[in-house]
């Protein structure tokens, strides 16, 4: 099997530009892999009870359902350069926390000044209160620290003491919380369609109250999708896509996949449905620009000679759809829909997961997307041509492949991707391992853990070095209540490299338990919410990298010509002045960089050792050192909104955390 990641890459950097190495959205990238293929610190050799631990414990106002995020080398005012977590609550807060150390650099409620976070409206999925579910997403201008979109759930009582909920897009400013000029706007939409919760004049409506936001948000071409699910299948409710522009908050694109809720089935009679949950899952992107979900139970209407359903119903459904319009392109709907939609075993508790391209056996080059949901099965869809509907046998054979039964139990959450293997966590079984070759995926398992993971399964996340140590990351629901963080062997599952129970005397214990949630890791660190709290883990003993600095002569050289619109390059040269051979790694750190300006290439990290924050690249020559009198030569280029870069270099080398 051959995996082309080049024309994956725009998906996975689609989120924002990448500055040092960040997490800015749910699993990783707009792909949904889970993957930071840049993790350098933490190897299967380090993870384990005697060298690997919870660090410090983030204290938060409410639960913690949203997926933290790590932005790099952020401007603070009046401190300088910090890498931050970025941490939501479902009391409607957002806390900006020093990733490195834990200080606390800000905190917001997005409430109103009348408000307070939504009841759980009878549902319990999400108690005792609903404010902010859904992982928000982070955008990284090179002319501003950046900002965070999310959306949060409140209410307020109303003129005649009545109850009146909201559903708000909030864009905050990185640096301080504070809300960007336009924000907050409050989600408004109606969609053509006389189905559930229609107006009487031809349009179903979005009403705050009936839905609440769990899928995590996707910026994706300048716009923010947001996909909405029901509590608990509470009529009336229909399934909502709608999009916001990043800069204006204005609304441009609105889809509704129940407008009109035909035919109905004994579990929703009324004709609700098809909404979007995925158990905290985001809408997928591919290369081209296509989003991808997957629909919950409800109405899929009689089709039109086009294969399409004629009243635009697409329950349990793989849904591919135009980025701009939001028409629905393509799909994929099991043929056994109906009972699906009948016993609640829908699609749409999971998420999607677009794969890199591969190669089949009699080369052909295949574009795939993969997902499951309550029944366990794994689908995976050729993105070109979905497959549509079989209503003709009663099989799948129109999908690129169907897994029957591969998982043993049900979805709820994403799968993640490594290094041709695909990862997947159902309810009351193990985590398990599935292997790609020559474009299909194994039948079954090909490694699997021990353990089990309870209700609701776990989703994984995956931290390694390019294609080396690779390490799978899993949070446990426990019976007990205690939340649990687990590290596997890429390779092998059954190789349980920790797990936060093993440490004495509870050393690692750090919270009550909590649903849908997904480890963060970047930079030597792990993040994981509880029900109070994010619990941050990493090396117990850290060996800092020694600084070198009084033994190089730097020079640096502008060429004023080489300048396009904000991006500097500069020719950089480290030359070894002193009476030792200097052994690599060897890393050129900028300290002190001016807050306009950022580090674009060549690849590089920040530092997590103090001081914290800075960008650095690596310096190393071929031959693994510089010796004395040797020069080693890069072109840096910097995107900067001032005339010049300034900054104060620092040379690490050898082994040790940057």
């Amino acid at each position: 099997m051959k995996l082309k990641w080049l024309a994956l890459a725009a998906v996975l950097l689609a989120a924002s530009p990448v500055l040092g190495t960040d997490v800015l959205t749910f699993h990783n990238n707009n792909a949904r892999t889970g993957l930071n293929e840049h993790e350098t610190i933490l190897t299967p050799a380090n993870v384990n009870q005697d060298s690997f631990g919870l660090l410090f414990n983030l204290s938060v106002d409410g639960k913690v359902d949203a997926q933290p995020l790590y932005v790099s080398s952020v401007p603070i005012s009046g401190v300088g350069r910090k890498n931050i977590v970025v941490v939501a609550t479902e009391h409607d807060s957002v806390y900006a926390f020093d990733a490195d150390t834990g200080t606390l650099y800000w905190h917001v409620s997005v409430l109103a000044g009348n408000e307070v976070p939504s009841d759980n409206r009878g549902c319990e999925q999400l108690t005792p209160e609903i404010g902010i579910s859904a992982t928000p997403v982070i955008i990284r201008p090179s002319d501003s620290p950046g900002t965070i979109y999310l959306v949060a759930m409140s209410k307020s009582t109303g003129s005649k003491k009545t109850v009146v909920y909201h559903q708000r897009l909030h864009a905050l400013s990185l640096a301080d919380g504070s809300e960007i000029a336009g924000s907050p706007v409050e989600i408004e939409a109606s969609f053509p369609g006389k189905g559930p919760g229609n107006d009487g004049s031809g349009h179903v409506i979005f009403k705050p109250a009936n839905y609440k936001e769990t899928a995590a948000l996707l910026l994706h071409d300048n716009i923010i999708y947001t996909a909405w699910t029901s509590h608990c299948d509470l009529a009336p409710y229909t399934g909502w896509i709608i999009g916001y522009h990043v800069h204006s908050l204005t609304r441009v694109n609105v889809l509704n996949v129940d407008p009109n809720g035909r035919p109905t089935s004994s579990f929703l009679p009324d004709g609700s449905g098809n909404s979007f949950s995925g158990s905290g899952a985001g809408l997928s992107v591919d290369n081209n620009g296509f989003l991808y979900g997957l629909t919950e139970n409800g109405p899929f209407g009689e089709l039109s000679t086009d294969g399409f359903p004629k009243n635009g119903d697409y329950g349990d459904s793989f849904l591919k759809l135009s980025p701009q319009s939001l028409n629905v392109v393509d799909y994929f709907t099991p043929y056994n829909q109906p009972e699906e939609a009948e016993n609640d075993t829908d699609l749409g508790s999971g998420g999607t997961l677009v794969l890199p391209i591969m190669t089949t056996a009699s080369g052909e080059i295949v574009h795939l997307v993969v997902g499951a949901g309550k029944g366990g099965n794994i689908y995976l869809v050729n993105r070109n041509r979905m497959g549509k509907i079989n209503q003709k046998t009663p099989d799948n054979s129109n999908v690129y492949q169907e897994i029957q039964n591969a998982l043993g139990g049900a979805v709820f959450g994403s799968p993640a991707y490594f290094d041709g293997h695909l990862f997947y966590g159902p309810v009351n079984s193990t985590l398990k391992q599935f292997t790609f070759h020559d474009g299909l995926l194994s039948t079954n398992a090909t490694s699997a853990t021990t353990n089990n993971f309870d209700y609701r399964g776990t989703t994984p996340s995956i931290s390694s070095a390019g294609s080396e140590s690779g390490i799978v990351w899993a949070y446990e629901n426990a019976h007990s209540g205690d939340a649990v963080l687990h590290a596997y062997n890429a390779l092998d599952l059954t190789q349980e490299l920790y797990n936060n129970r093993q440490a004495p005397n509870g050393r690692d214990a750090f919270g009550a338990a909590n649903k849908f949630i997904v480890p963060t890791i970047c930079n030597g660190k792990v993040f994981v919410g509880t029900t109070n709290s994010v619990g941050v883990f990493g090396l117990l003993a850290v060996k800092a990298a020694q600084n070198v600095t009084e033994w190089v002569k730097i020079d640096r050289e502008e060429d004023p010509a080489d300048r396009e619109d904000d991006n500097i390059a500069v020719k950089i040269s480290l030359t070894n002045t002193g009476t030792q051979t200097i052994t690599g790694p060897i890393s050129l750190v900028f300290d002190d960089l001016n807050p306009e300006s950022y580090v674009l290439d060549p690849d590089g990290s920040t530092t997590t050792a103090a001081p914290t924050g800075s960008f650095y690249v690596d310096f190393t020559p071929a031959s693994g050192e510089l010796v004395k009198d040797q020069t080693e030569t890069r072109i840096v280029r910097f995107r900067s909104a001032t005339e010049t870069v300034q900054y104060r270099p620092r040379i690490l080398a050898g082994a040790g955390i940057r």
